[in-house]
């Protein structure tokens, strides 16, 4: 018989886990609120033009010092907090799998919900579709895997079912890092390189080829000439690396979860800059076909820009003069067209996972004091590196040209702030476990562990707060000043401070924190201190 759910005691909390969430939802608050008073549709495209004086310095210190830091740091604490449920379970000889399960789709639920009634922002949904594929790296069989893209991919040539080879190929990426991960071992080795270095150099080094020739091919657009040898230079390189350290199967997690990571952003940052330093040129004397070639592209670039512009007009009109009914109809509709999206986010997300997974299966974030030295030097390289290669794009682009080629080096920048995200992420949670564990007054940063502990529940109320105040169904004041709308940030960050400090002064969990719990668990656990503890045990299988 497993042991008895139970709450899990402070002493038994991972402290440093509470207070890096709490200053992480800071962040997330800090971004979003910007999509309260913007429309959704404007993601990505940088900063809101028409800015001047403070409120334009508050949009750029958001832009390049919080935004996509902050979600890359949730999504390292969402594997940190896999792995602590998964050593929990395995210490008391319980079963993991299907509690996860149960988790994941409660999150999915919440997620779905938050996006419709709230805020279309929603990560929630993101994280749920992400664990699924966590779970099928981990734990999925091979014929099963392979089964289920089988069907996926059969099934994407009915009509209106396109959108299912894209989750094909999300599961064969997963199969893949599975079989990286935990299967690859089992595999012979040819000669002194395991066989998944072997697959990943012979296809580079194809792809070095192929690139160099298409030099030699004329009418080759820059993308192929430049895209190819740095996608061949990107597979050797990791090929390399993972002959390299093949043997430390403990820290392959880590190691795999970087190498998505950079592998992906790395490309987006190589197309940008050979889109902004070799623009396309149009040849001196086309011909007929080139010229018509030229033209569909600029019309259908002319008009995705139409389109978004319309989208942006549209959703700005709803939220601001639509009824709450109009507004969920909106956010339920761009839910269903967002979903099939999922499974490409969700491949970034993973990785961000297995970084997470191994900060606690390796004992650094349990013992979090005994590895300040390694805090310290990720705070001190990641930091710089970080948020300076963001910078460096703030320097090559400040405005978004949406539908354009890239020669006006949008792409090449948001290519290097999203392949800095990951340094400057991992900076700033070092970066508090420093304070944290200092002797100086930086200690009080541990005010942010009872915000942290309760999570899930002020991330859903600053989207309600935020909704009503904002939008035009609720108070109405959309459009704010940038500046107001942080001075907006910290008085509701300070009211959930102390809310959630008085909160589990006398309760165990947040409210959703304990919904969520008791689907998990599926019971209900206790709520308020005091109470009995050992709830019956119960069985459940792995």
């Amino acid at each position: 018989m497993p042991a008895a759910w139970t709450p899990v005691a402070n002493d038994e909390r991972i402290q440093s886990l509470d207070v890096v969430r709490g200053f992480a939802l800071i962040g997330i608050l800090m971004m979003n609120v910007e999509f309260f008073n913007r429309a959704t549709a404007a993601l990505g495209s940088g900063l809101q033009r028409g800015l001047t004086g403070a409120d334009f310095w508050v949009s750029y210190f958001v832009q390049y010092f919080v935004t996509g830091k902050f979600w890359t740091i949730f999504s390292l604490l969402f594997g940190m907090g896999f792995a602590v449920m998964l050593t929990r379970a395995e210490r008391a000889g319980r079963g993991f799998l299907v509690p996860y399960m149960r988790r994941i789709a409660a999150l999915a639920v919440f997620g779905a919900l938050h996006h419709i009634f709230l805020f279309s922002g929603d990560i929630l949904f993101s994280y749920a579709v992400a664990a699924t594929a966590l779970l099928i790296v981990l734990y999925g069989r091979t014929k099963w895997i392979l089964l289920a893209i089988a069907l996926c991919a059969g099934a994407g040539f009915i009509p209106g079912m396109n959108w299912m080879f894209g989750l094909a190929g999300g599961l064969a990426f997963s199969g893949f890092v599975a079989w990286w991960l935990r299967g690859e071992q089992r595999m012979k080795r040819l000669g002194k390189l395991p066989v998944i270095a072997f697959i990943m150099i012979l296809l580079g080094v194809s792809g070095l080829i192929g690139g160099a020739a298409t030099w030699f091919l004329p009418g080759t657009p820059p993308e192929a000439r430049f895209g190819l040898p740095m996608l061949g230079a990107a597979l050797v390189t990791l090929g390399c690396l993972s002959a390299r350290y093949h043997a430390d199967r403990p820290a392959r997690p880590w190691r795999i979860g970087v190498g998505i990571y950079c592998f992906i952003f790395l490309m987006m940052t190589g197309a940008g800059a050979s889109m902004y330093f070799f623009p396309e040129k149009p040849p001196v004397a086309a011909t007929k076909e080139q010229a018509e070639k030229r033209k569909e592209q600029n019309a259908a670039r002319a008009k995705n820009l139409k389109e978004r512009e319309e989208r942006i007009k549209t959703e700005t009109a709803t939220l601001t003069k639509g009824s709450y009914a109009d507004v969920m109809s909106m956010r339920a509709r761009e839910l269903l067209e967002k979903a099939p999206g999922e499974v490409g986010f969700a491949t970034i997300l993973t990785g961000m996972f297995l970084i997470g997974t191994w900060f606690v299966r390796s004992g650094v974030m349990e013992k979090a004091q005994a590895h300040l030295p390694l805090f310290r030097k990720l705070a001190m390289f990641g930091l710089p590196i970080g948020i300076g290669m963001g910078l460096l794009g703030s320097a090559i682009s400040m405005r978004a040209v949406p539908g354009s080629r890239g020669a006006d080096g949008f792409q090449l920048a948001t290519g290097l702030q999203m392949l800095g995200n990951l340094p400057a992420s991992l900076g700033y949670v070092s970066l508090v476990i420093l304070m944290l564990y200092s002797a100086s007054p930086l200690n009080k940063v541990s005010l942010l562990a009872p915000f942290g502990r309760m999570a899930l529940t002020n991330y859903l109320t600053q989207s309600l707060v935020a909704s009503t105040f904002f939008l035009g169904y609720g108070l109405g004041n959309w459009g704010i000043s940038r500046v107001d709308q942080m001075l907006f940030v910290l008085v509701l960050v300070a009211a959930q401070i102390v809310f959630s400090h008085a909160w589990l002064s006398r309760f165990r969990y947040g409210p959703v924190e304990w919904l969520w719990r008791a689907v998990t668990y599926w019971q209900i656990p206790p709520m308020r201190i005091g109470t009995p503890a050992v709830l019956p045990a119960v069985a459940t299988p792995a």
